[in-house]
């Protein structure tokens, strides 16, 4: 799907963390709704709640987007009091200044809330029991967000990747062309989310907040109140690490054909320990968004073969 357009929107987007997958897909896609404001980190540091006030007090933003996170999983295990400032305390300030302008927020938030035993693809009202660092902080984000009485969307994604960044696609198909064999998780499963689609999804879902409100200002909290929540939004259909790596390394060698890569091996979670445990189940139903927001996201194959075309 694509996000329609309209008449430019009175008051900037500020968008947090543009050098990242998502931040920069957001700066680029959102660039024609209106004015988009993207600090960089020495502008707008988010482990500093003086920085974040001043940058969103200068800017009095109509819409907040914030896809900015600490996202080094493992690294978080040794490192909470930095996760948490990024992840937690700095959406708690962020969402605290949205109130007081009367401004909306977008926040990205992870499967990872989820402590990935189920068997079936998570809800939003699906209990939420974190078994690492990470996801633990970016539940506190979730709650400080829902409890400052910001106007807001949440939506909880998984497995982000583009052509741009670094990602799970990225990497594999760079060590496919360096090494002769790849042992691959095969017991984790999940949707690859385009971070493209992500940002078309967030387009969108400002667009209707903002014809809902008529653009005025002050009936903007309203709207986005009546639409606001948790919403999933994570690619459609369902594979695992291993088959993601394996349909990526054989579309590529289709589009390279002279070129030799790599053999893959599957392998389970067991043999590739990690300081922070991964979930098993990554899986996040998406039909509140489609039903609710009227957006379907893209099937992960489509995707993909989308992203590789841009190499």
């Amino acid at each position: 799907m694509q996000a329609e357009a309209g008449s430019p929107l009175r008051g900037p987007i500020l968008v947090t963390g543009a050098t990242g997958q998502v931040g920069g897909q957001l700066v680029e896609t959102l660039a024609p709704l209106g004015e988009v404001i993207a600090p960089g980190r020495a502008q707008l540091d988010l482990a500093s709640a003086e920085s974040i006030r001043s940058v969103i007090r200068a800017v009095r933003p109509r819409w907040i987007v914030n896809p900015a996170a600490y996202t080094a999983v493992d690294k978080a295990e040794s490192e909470p009091k930095l996760a948490y400032a990024i992840n937690a305390e700095a959406v708690g300030v962020l969402s605290e200044e949205a109130r007081k302008i009367g401004a909306a927020v977008i926040h990205f938030s992870t499967d990872y809330v989820f402590d990935g035993k189920g068997s079936s693809p998570y809800v939003e009202t699906d209990v939420a029991a974190p078994t690492s660092v990470y996801g633990a902080s970016k539940l506190a984000g979730e709650r400080a967000l829902a409890e400052s009485g910001a106007s807001h969307m949440i939506f909880r994604t998984s497995w982000v990747y583009g052509a741009k960044g670094k990602n799970f696609l990225l990497t594999i198909l760079k060590l496919a062309r360096e090494k002769e064999t790849l042992r691959v998780v095969a017991d984790q499963h999940g949707a690859p989310t385009w971070s493209r689609d992500l940002a078309e999804m967030t387009a969108h879902v400002i667009r209707r907040c903002e014809d809902a409100s008529g653009q005025h200002r002050e009936k903007l909290p309203e709207a986005v109140a009546s639409l606001g929540g948790i919403y999933h939004a994570a690619g459609s259909g369902e594979t695992t690490w291993y088959e993601f790596a394996r349909e990526a390394v054989l579309l590529q060698q289709r589009r390279e054909p002279g070129k030799q890569f790599a053999e893959l091996l599957l392998i389970s979670t067991a043999e590739y320990p990690t300081p922070a445990r991964r979930p098993a189940n990554s899986r996040l139903d998406c039909s509140k968004l489609q039903e609710r927001l009227g957006w379907r996201m893209m099937d992960w194959r489509e995707s993909l073969q989308k992203v590789l075309t841009e190499f």
